[in-house]
């Protein structure tokens, strides 16, 4: 495959993802819209954020399975048809009809949960070693690509139309994308005659629906009267005991959702660890506006306190293809240490409010957040999954880092908006939240050492094409 073709495959996959990320980005300044025209509250709106992460958390694991079984091009075309198909059904969905908006947005993450772990595995079936830390460096810029284009563009599209239109936009890129990627996508498949670990994934969904439910139940005003309260506790308990039993199911299942094996090596078990703490970082730059407004009121108000997060997203835009190019060079334990480091001292600096009392500091900080972030949200941790999984396990690899990721983004929603609320909120509670992230991003540069060098890593590369090529 020469370089034209796999560039323009790099294109397919750069605006699938792109349009799955906008649309967690695009939604936010219509949400107000939304609540005005369902008449809904302030708690159920919020499920049209966390119906999205549930359905995305599922599929994940589903489609990249499913990828490894009938093939990458099949999948990621589906992938995307769900998504446009849900992106019409919120579109249209009737003023008296939320369930009608939720159940879209189901579809919608439901179908994106795949977009990105397939992706991935396309970018290790088609690129060299030597050159797949950059291609997944530009695939990971996409987000900050999105966080700064989504709000700007829900924005113009807010200020001449109605909020549908921010789904119905989605429509002819899908169609885009789906056209070109029928076209150009390899359809890698591993043939198997195992059935599909149907258990593993009913006791998944319900486990991660317990944990979203407990999770946007709990009133971080009152945190631990609400723990155990009966629209928390039970729902809570119910995911941990599935927790316990999914290990079981998975071990017994021929064909599981959830690779156990992948957790046998140190490097893929330190990866998935530092991939939640990554999305735990990365869910804390939503209290990043608020805290912005209690610590500047003379120069940031609710109004324009969004633009806050600019020097995070713009360092992540930068970020992301830098670190994919170095990581080529110095390998991925370098680049995810480096991260670490730099998010802790960013979290740091945050949570100090001598610093982020002056733009300057705040600005400093974000920037700092945002550069180590691009290590861990980008190219490395996928770059180590691609390393370490055989050919027909790349998909579900790459799905168990999405999924590591998104249980830091809901843990972290909680625990930041309980660290605050108990401290009493304001700068002095979310600088203690930012300090609470600053330890765990601590205990990440302390695992980051446990990685393994460049030269280790090609010794694992070069074994791995060694045994696909005995195999074959």
């Amino acid at each position: 495959m020469n370089d034209k073709t796999r560039n323009r495959i790099l294109l397919v996959l750069f605006l699938g993802v792109l349009m799955g990320a906008l649309d967690i980005a695009i939604v936010a300044p219509a949400l107000p819209s939304i609540k005005l025209y369902f008449g809904v509250g302030d708690r159920i709106l919020a499920w049209t954020f966390s119906i999205y992460v549930l359905f995305n958390l599922i599929g994940t694991p589903l489609m990249a399975k499913l990828s490894d079984k009938y093939g990458r091009r099949s999948l990621y075309v589906l992938d995307v048809l769900l998504f446009a198909a849900g992106s019409l059904i919120v579109a249209l969905s009737p003023q008296k009809g939320f369930g009608v908006l939720l159940a879209g947005r189901a579809l919608q993450g439901f179908g994106a949960g795949g977009i990105f772990p397939v992706a991935s595995a396309v970018i290790g079936d088609t690129f060299p070693p030597e050159k797949r830390g950059r291609a997944l460096g530009l695939i990971g810029a996409v987000f900050g690509l999105a966080f700064i284009v989504g709000p700007i563009l829900g924005g113009v599209i807010l200020s001449i139309t109605t909020w549908q239109w921010l789904f119905i936009i989605n429509l002819p890129i899908a169609l885009i994308v789906i056209l070109m990627g029928w076209k150009l996508l390899p359809s890698v498949q591993t043939k198997t005659d195992q059935g599909f670990d149907w258990a593993g994934l009913a006791v998944l969904s319900v486990l991660l629906a317990s944990l979203a439910y407990s999770l946007n139940q709990i009133d971080t005003e009152h945190f631990f009267s609400s723990l155990i309260s009966m629209n928390v506790l039970p729902f809570l308990l119910l995911g941990l005991v599935l927790l316990f039993f999914l290990p079981r199911i998975e071990r017994k299942a021929a064909d599981p959702i959830i690779n156990l094996d992948l957790f046998k090596g140190r490097q893929t078990k330190l990866a998935s660890l530092l991939s939640a703490g990554a999305g735990l970082g990365e869910s804390g730059l939503v209290f990043i506006p608020a805290l912005a407004v209690a610590a500047l009121p003379a120069i940031i108000n609710t109004h324009n306190s969004s633009y806050m997060l600019m020097p995070v997203v713009l360092a992540m835009a930068v970020g992301s293809p830098l670190v994919g190019r170095l990581m080529d060079k110095l390998g991925s334990k370098v680049m995810v240490f480096a991260g670490t480091l730099l998010l802790a001292v960013g979290m740091m600096m945050l949570s100090s409010s001598w610093i982020s009392s002056t733009l300057v500091g705040f600005i400093l900080s974000a920037v700092i957040i945002g550069l180590g972030l691009s290590s861990l949200l980008g190219a490395p941790m996928r770059y180590i999954m691609l390393n370490e999984a055989s050919a027909e396990n790349r998909t579900s690899a790459q799905g168990l880092i999405s999924l590591s990721t998104s249980i830091g983004q809901l843990i972290s929603s909680a625990l930041i908006g309980a660290v605050a609320a108990s401290v009493g909120g304001g700068v002095a509670g979310y600088g203690a939240a930012y300090r609470v992230v600053g330890v765990v991003a601590i205990v990440m540069v302390v695992l980051t050492l446990g990685l393994k060098n460049r030269q280790q890593e090609i010794a694992t590369v070069q074994n791995n094409q060694k045994t696909s090529e005995s195999k074959a």
